[in-house]
């Protein structure tokens, strides 16, 4: 599926092939809560980098996370997460451990996306307690990460486009 996504102010718009376009993981981490997650988590899709066009390249920025371990040492993630240095939107996150993905933020989807049958609410050891859950019957919870996939999640249901 050709997904479209732009930033808030259109300064930054792009298009990448997803075969894993259903929006189902809701990340309560820090990180995609505060750079990208306004209702207290974000939202990440499946795409392939390769595919990945974009206008407006030189208004992004990045922004890699400082992650602190439990004896207060920091380092800084390999993960990229690309933001419209206009308007701050927040637009997709590449990492060169995985070098042929992308994973777009839903929100800055244009494109109609598919609605999941059941949704995977991920590091909620991290949610703030002003977070209410929204939990559908079919829903997983995870304190951490899940150790399924997106691929494997869409793999299951039988969602592969």
């Amino acid at each position: 599926m050709l997904l479209t996504g732009s930033c808030h102010c259109q300064a930054v718009k792009f298009t990448v092939e997803s075969v894993h376009p259903y929006p189902f993981n809701l990340c309560y981490c820090s990180i995609c809560r505060k750079t990208a997650g306004g209702g207290g988590y974000a939202v990440n899709l499946g795409g392939e980098n390769a595919s990945l066009e974009v206008k407006g390249r030189e208004n992004i920025g990045q922004y890699q996370a400082r992650i602190t371990d439990n004896q207060g040492q920091y380092k800084i993630s390999p993960a990229q997460r690309n933001f419209c240095k206009l308007c701050a939107s927040a637009l997709w996150v590449w990492d060169p451990r995985w070098p042929d993905l992308v994973h777009p933020f839903a929100s800055a989807i244009d494109s109609e996306l598919p609605v999941p049958p059941e949704r995977t609410h991920l590091m909620l050891d991290s949610k703030p307690e002003w977070v209410d859950l929204c939990l559908g019957e079919k829903d997983q919870q995870f304190g951490q990460y899940p150790k399924e996939s997106i691929a494997e999640w869409h793999e299951r249901l039988n969602l592969v486009r």
